[in-house]
């Protein structure tokens, strides 16, 4: 038995929900909807969803802050919705862990597509991780650091000496992708096209953003190690300890 998507819904306007509720119901989904950022933050707490909707205006915590908080434990794809029609709001949005951005007026079946669309890229690149797995001489390298690096990608959660990161989405894909070519040098656009799904909607000091994130909380494990090299002119490499 197929069991249905969940998506969860996050938008205080009953007048523009109940329309687009109602199209994606008719998909075969099951909309979970809720009004306020807090809300959502508990459902995701106590729920596992297929999909996130999120109005960037609520009327507790703003949309943004939602994203950011629930990057902390959770993946789920998520498409911001905005009224507001402004550049910077947009890469903001996408920076801080969106998948997808639509702006007000919106139809039903616009809304369907990108969800669709982010599954089918969702698939693509969970395929590709599939086929394209290291080389040899990688998984050799990885394996004789076990002890320091611990992979899981079907939890999306890497461990570190032993220790789980808690890692937001953009940086669990640097990070995983690193480990998985140690020693090798990439430049901050090769990153952004490996990881980030819209990397022409990013700057290359998002890169160097999520990079120093990551060495903070690497470096909250292990003082003394600095794994994430920078190649001045070049980019960053992971190399070996």
């Amino acid at each position: 038995m197929i069991t249905a998507k969940q998506i969860l819904y996050v938008e205080d306007d009953a007048a523009i929900v109940m329309p687009l509720k109602y199209a994606l119901e008719r998909e075969g989904w099951q909309v979970t909807w809720v009004s306020q950022g807090r809300l959502a933050l508990a459902e995701t707490q106590s729920r596992t969803f297929d999909f996130i909707i999120l109005d960037v205006g609520l009327p507790d915590i703003d949309g943004f802050e939602v994203c950011k908080q629930l990057r902390q434990y959770c993946h789920t794809p998520l498409l911001f919705l905005t009224a507001r029609d402004d550049e910077i709001d947009r890469i903001v949005g996408l920076e801080i862990g969106a998948d997808d951005y639509c702006h007000k007026p919106f139809s039903a079946r616009e809304i369907i597509s990108r969800i669709k669309s982010v599954w089918r890229r969702m698939q693509l690149t969970h395929n590709s991780v599939s086929v394209n797995s290291p080389t040899t001489a990688s998984v050799e390298i990885v394996q004789e650091q076990q002890s320091v690096w611990q992979c899981h990608p079907e939890r999306l959660q890497i461990l570190y000496f032993g220790e789980a990161l808690q890692l937001t989405r953009y940086e669990y894909g640097l990070l995983k992708f690193l480990i998985d070519h140690p020693t090798q040098v990439f430049s901050r656009q090769q990153l952004m096209d490996q990881v980030w799904e819209h990397p022409d909607h990013s700057l290359d000091r998002t890169v160097d953003t999520h990079i120093k994130s990551l060495r903070a909380k690497l470096k909250k494990v292990s003082s003394d190690l600095e794994p994430i090299q920078t190649h001045r002119g070049f980019g960053y490499s992971l190399e070996l300890q």
